[in-house]
């Protein structure tokens, strides 16, 4: 079971492309400026199934999928369970958002499993200082996109180049 906020359906907002996001209830992180501060509460959610979700990201055959919230990786292992089950009955990738570094999610046992599911980590806490509303897909200048994949493979940060269309 996952406390999820919302699940919003072709959204464009949330990485590139149509998006379904997931937006998860539950997170440590309390920054300053969050754009989503009733996300903070894990209270604030529904409780979902896997197979709830998942039948929500398979009945759009054209949207890519984005973890988002508060922060997925307060609940890794019903993320990592959801994106197993994505990945196992599609061809999207998957983005996700979180406050964790992504050297401090490799460093836990909790988060590495969800992290061989995901295609590109949005990292770090929002800083209000550094926002930067000319950057691509995050909120401050502080936050990096990772391609996880490359990442894992070489153990060490991988960065995920976006140019727009």
């Amino acid at each position: 079971m996952l406390s999820i906020l919302d699940i919003l359906e072709d959204t464009t907002a949330d990485g590139p492309g149509f998006r379904t996001s997931i937006y998860a209830a539950g997170c440590p992180n309390a920054c300053p400026g969050c754009h989503n501060p009733e996300s903070w509460d894990i209270r604030h959610g529904r409780r979902m199934t896997t197979d709830e979700i998942l039948q929500k990201v398979l009945d759009d055959p054209f949207a890519d999928v984005t973890f988002s919230g508060g922060d997925p990786m307060f609940q890794p292992e019903g993320f990592a369970e959801l994106a197993q089950a994505i990945k196992e009955n599609s061809d999207k990738n998957i983005w996700c958002y979180t406050g964790y570094t992504f050297e401090q999610l490799l460093n836990s046992t909790r988060h590495t499993r969800l992290l061989q599911y995901i295609d590109v980590l949005v990292d770090g806490r929002f800083r209000q200082e550094l926002r930067d509303e000319s950057l691509y897909f995050r909120g401050s200048s502080n936050q990096r996109l990772i391609d996880v994949p490359a990442s894992l493979k070489n153990g060490k940060v991988i960065a995920y180049s976006y140019r727009p269309e």
